[in-house]
């Protein structure tokens, strides 16, 4: 894989204007409904909706105790949001999907540089332990010339 393939794959793309209208709504339903703002909001949607009722309604408001009215509209809600959740967990998948493949090839790339660089230091080694042995040859002969005009 060359270098100009590799920077092709990894780019960083503009995935935001390749989404549809749908799959942007997704994403913020889905970022909004597992953020702490809904939930608090929610919960004082609901104190709201069962106060309302109970005591400025007088338990006989549009919505009396068993709050059938409410009932009906957190299953709603519920239903709604979560195949729209789940589109947006899809989404992602294939992003993490995506991310995970470039990170492989990235990987790939990584490891084919490594064995280069590892065969480049083998050749260098090699190369000294040559020169290494040649250097010591000399240095026996030189030794041996020394130990004969001693003897001499």
């Amino acid at each position: 894989m060359t270098d100009k393939e590799l920077e092709k794959l990894v780019e960083v793309d503009d995935n935001a204007s390749k989404r549809t209208f749908g799959e942007r709504v997704a994403d913020k339903v889905a970022s909004f409904g597992g953020s702490w703002t809904f939930i608090i909001s929610f919960m004082v949607f609901l104190g709201l909706w069962i106060f309302t009722n109970i005591y400025f309604l007088d338990n006989k408001g549009f919505d009396p105790y068993p709050f059938i009215l409410l009932n009906l509209i957190l299953s709603c809600i519920a239903a709604l949001q979560a195949p729209i959740i789940m589109m947006s967990q899809n989404r992602q998948e294939e992003k993490d999907r995506d991310r995970a493949k470039k990170d492989f090839y990235v990987n790939l790339k990584a490891e084919q540089e490594i064995r280069l660089l590892q065969e480049k230091l083998d050749h260098i080694l090699e190369h000294q332990h040559q020169e290494l042995i040649k250097l010591q040859e000399s240095q026996i002969k030189l030794l041996e010339e020394i130990k004969s005009k001693l003897n001499k």
